[in-house]
């Protein structure tokens, strides 16, 4: 079994994700490939050996260094048909679930989406992907090859097992309609902090905090644990704070170490965002509030007068 996982890099890394998708591709087995796409990413490729990565190919060009998805397509589409990759594994982002649509529709194959895990039965390659709010998991397939799979974001974590890639170069060849898009801007967030995507702690709020001038509260948290915050899909709705936040169904899948949900309901959308975290601890002033069904330490209480209160035991505890 052949495997090319598509490696996303933003800046001088490859995405956490991808390194995810690239280790569970390593432990199905068979012969793994990654391809990383852009300008200037060849130095990036060594590491993805770590994760199980046995050949990295590198389409390094500067027409590529854009994020688009059509000049992606392009280079994974000619690999594929040179190389007779049977299976095409990708991380969900914008770029990644782009690429992914647009490459189900170059070489006609079939796409499943969403998946959080993927293993081999009776040599066939089947995946996992939850449905009806998460509240059950189907088993999916593929009639032929190529297979084109795109996992949820955060579903997989990056394992290291050692080694040491073979990185080998290509040429891109372009189709002259994947060159007439152009990227004007590229704005990058200014924050501060780990992303939720990679933060062992997590401070997330919900309506519970009545306001968005009350975020300050999960901020200072936050920041006292070296964590990322958060947010509800009703916060987010709501204007209080950035969709980039977001978890739950609509929005990111996070597993930190420890996950504080303040003011948070916990409405199933919201559950199957963070269900994985390591440890959950809510505080709510509703005791009947659902989250604490799956919250490792619930307490009952006004997150105004609480939270503040933990923000200044753990700057004491932690001597800032």
């Amino acid at each position: 079994m052949t495997t090319l996982v598509f490696l996303e890099h933003h800046g001088d890394e490859i995405l956490k994700t991808s390194l995810g998708v690239l280790s569970k591709a390593a432990e199905v087995g068979g012969q793994v490939e990654g391809v990383l796409v852009g300008s200037g990413v060849e130095p990036l490729a060594s590491s993805a050996g770590k994760f199980g990565a046995s050949t990295v190919l590198v389409a390094d060009d500067p027409r590529l260094e854009a994020a688009l998805p059509q000049p992606r397509v392009d280079v994974l589409a000619a690999l594929v048909r040179d190389r007779g990759h049977e299976n095409v594994l990708l991380a969900q982002s914008i770029l990644g679930a782009d690429v992914a649509a647009g490459l189900a529709a170059r070489l006609e194959a079939g796409l499943n989406w969403q998946l959080t895990d993927v293993l081999t039965r009776d040599g066939e390659l089947v995946g996992r992907q939850p449905a009806l709010s998460d509240s059950v998991v189907c088993e999916v397939g593929w009639t032929e090859t190529p297979r084109l799979a795109l996992f949820r974001a955060g579903a997989l974590d990056p394992v290291a097992s050692g080694g040491e890639a073979r990185v080998e170069r290509v040429e891109p060849e372009l189709e002259d309609f994947s060159l007439t898009a152009e990227m004007v801007e590229q704005a990058h967030e200014e924050s501060e902090g780990p992303s939720i995507e990679d933060a062992d702690v997590i401070v997330a709020g919900g309506r519970g905090l009545g306001g968005p001038e009350n975020f300050t509260l999960v901020e200072d948290l936050a920041k006292a644990l070296g964590g990322a915050v958060a947010a509800t899909r009703a916060v987010v709705d709501a204007g209080w704070y950035p969709y980039q936040t977001q978890v739950g169904q609509t929005g990111k899948t996070v597993s930190p170490k420890l996950y504080i949900a303040c003011g948070i309901s916990g409405a199933i959308q919201h559950k199957v965002g963070m269900q994985a975290s390591n440890v959950i601890v809510s505080i709510n002033k509703d005791p009947n509030a659902p989250i604490f069904e799956y919250s490792d330490l619930g307490v009952v209480g006004d997150v105004h007068a609480i939270v503040p209160k933990l923000t200044e035991l753990v700057r004491a505890r932690r001597g800032g």
